[in-house]
């Protein structure tokens, strides 16, 4: 059965990690992510940081290659979608999903 893709942006920083979506909206927020969750955000700047280092993979809204949330990940090892224009719209705190960030994809997980 082939995978439901959700969400397609720029593939930042390779790599491919199933876990939680945890969504953060704001920096003072960080703290509610837990370590291997998978942080999502319009984008990231460095106070989120904390969150950055907990985090398995990253999604964002909004950024390119060289936006912050993709220099970070690529320093950290971590893969990481950008540009996804609605994550923060299309997923849901603590939904399962499957980020694929060598093609770009996040797909619905169990």
């Amino acid at each position: 059965m082939p995978k439901k893709t959700i969400l397609k942006g720029i593939s930042a920083s390779t790599g491919v990690v199933k876990g939680n979506a945890k969504l953060i909206l704001d920096s003072s927020q960080c703290s509610k992510l837990k370590k291997g969750e998978i942080l999502v955000t319009e984008m990231t700047d460095p106070l989120f940081l904390p969150a950055i280092q907990k985090a398995s993979a990253i999604i964002t809204d909004i950024g390119g290659l060289l936006c912050h949330a993709a220099i970070i990940s690529r320093e950290f090892g971590i893969p990481c979608i950008t540009n996804t224009k609605n994550a923060t719209k299309v997923l849901k705190d603590n939904q399962k999903v499957e980020v694929d960030a060598i093609k770009g994809e996040v797909y619905e997980s169990k």
